[in-house]
């Protein structure tokens, strides 16, 4: 079936099943339904917001929800929002990979980062980008920043690309003394 949704390059539900066959299934179909229906009526904010909320309300803490979430609020310029559902992904990656709780106490030793194949793992770097990102967007440069040196910290051959943020964090140093 070929997808209705105009907005985001993705859809919100091939991100929810991604998210599904990636981090433990068990998205109830109920909830599954509610993210279809987010993606075909994306263009109407309130009415794909409730079906988020309907999944959430049905899936609380699953991936997929959360994601459809992220990318629902990101794509809206909602960043605020976007960052607290960003957390709530670094806290479910954290917890899915058996990390540290607070994403600065986790080590190279925790996980093989730099394979492409480890999805769990890449998930988690994944998320660190969008938190990094989404503070660098709100003003936040030096949680930006952590997070971005963290990201090199954990995957130094950078497959991720926070050399990207990186460079648009220093041009931005760059433009205030200028």
């Amino acid at each position: 079936m070929e997808s209705a949704v105009q907005g985001p390059p993705q859809s919100l539900t091939e991100d929810a099943l991604l998210a599904s066959a990636l981090l433990g299934g068990g998205l109830p179909p109920e909830a599954e339904d509610h993210l279809w229906e987010a993606g075909l009526s994306y263009h109407l904010d309130d009415v794909a917001e409730g079906h988020l909320r309907e999944a959430q309300s049905l899936a609380p803490g699953h991936a997929a929800v959360l994601i459809g979430l992220y990318r629902f609020y990101f794509y809206k310029g909602r960043l605020a929002e976007a960052l607290e559902i960003a957390k709530q992904c670094l806290d479910k990656a954290a917890h899915e990979n058996d990390f540290p709780a607070d994403w600065r106490d986790v080590t190279a030793d925790h996980a093989i980062f730099g394979r492409y194949e480890d999805m769990l793992p890449r998930f988690f770097l994944f998320t660190l980008k969008g938190y990094a990102y989404l503070h660098m967007r709100l003003g936040n440069l030096d949680e930006g920043r952590a997070a971005i040196m963290k990201l090199l910290e954990l995957d130094p051959s950078d497959k991720i690309g926070a050399n990207v943020l990186l460079g648009v964090l220093d041009r931005m140093g760059l433009d205030d003394d200028g």
